[in-house]
């Protein structure tokens, strides 16, 4: 508790009023063990005095997307945050995402651009985003902290207008800070301000309302 409200005030300083807590789905947590820790923080901001908002999801292994379905969607949307294999792009990555959305669930690529299957080779995404799928990618990746592999990727990939969002993953105070101002002038750089700006307020905003 103590990282997560020092994580929520270092949010706050940097302009974030709202974050979706997305823990790495595994066989041990629950919906209703999720429910219950987002109200306990959330108990926890209020007494603490920061006013944050705090909504439940949680980052879906593309192995367990679709067991998961609806139980386990952003904010209680249809969006579900799907994290493919770290290493590699699964052969079956286009089925997941098709039968997904088939569900009427939009399957959102968690950083994409730190996979080495996708940097090394970006035209790899492209296929996943035309049949529906959408894009995340992480903060400290496009400000370099992740190395110039991820860095050079996110690049490419908001030049091409494959990134709907930009977000922190963060872990820790210390370990990919819940910051996004640093990288939102990044983005700036690429795709100008104000379409910079919309990955971290109208995208998400949409998700939120969906």
């Amino acid at each position: 508790m103590e990282t997560s409200l020092a994580m929520a005030k270092m949010a706050l300083e940097d302009g974030i009023h709202t974050i979706i807590a997305t823990p790495h789905l595994t066989d041990n947590l629950t919906r209703d063990s999720l429910l219950s820790a987002v109200a306990k923080l959330r108990e926890a901001l209020k007494a603490a005095g920061i006013s944050i908002t705090i909504l439940s999801g949680a980052e879906v292994p593309s192995h367990m997307a679709l067991a998961a379905g609806e139980a386990f969607c952003l904010a209680d949307s249809v969006f579900l945050l799907l994290e493919f294999p770290y290493n590699y792009l699964p052969i079956d990555s286009a089925i997941i995402v098709e039968k997904l959305l088939e569900r009427g669930i939009t399957p959102v690529i968690a950083h994409p651009e730190r996979n080495p299957a996708i940097y090394t080779n970006p035209l790899k995404l492209a296929p996943l985003i035309n049949i529906g799928a959408q894009a995340q990618i992480t903060a400290a990746s496009l400000i370099g902290e992740l190395g110039v592999n991820a860095k050079n990727c996110a690049e490419y990939l908001l030049k091409h207008n494959q990134v709907h969002y930009l977000a922190t993953d963060s872990h820790a105070p210390g370990f990919r800070k819940p910051i996004l101002s640093k990288a939102v002038k990044q983005a700036a750089k690429i795709i100008g301000k104000e379409q910079a700006i919309k990955l971290v307020t109208d995208h998400p905003a949409a998700l939120i309302r969906a």
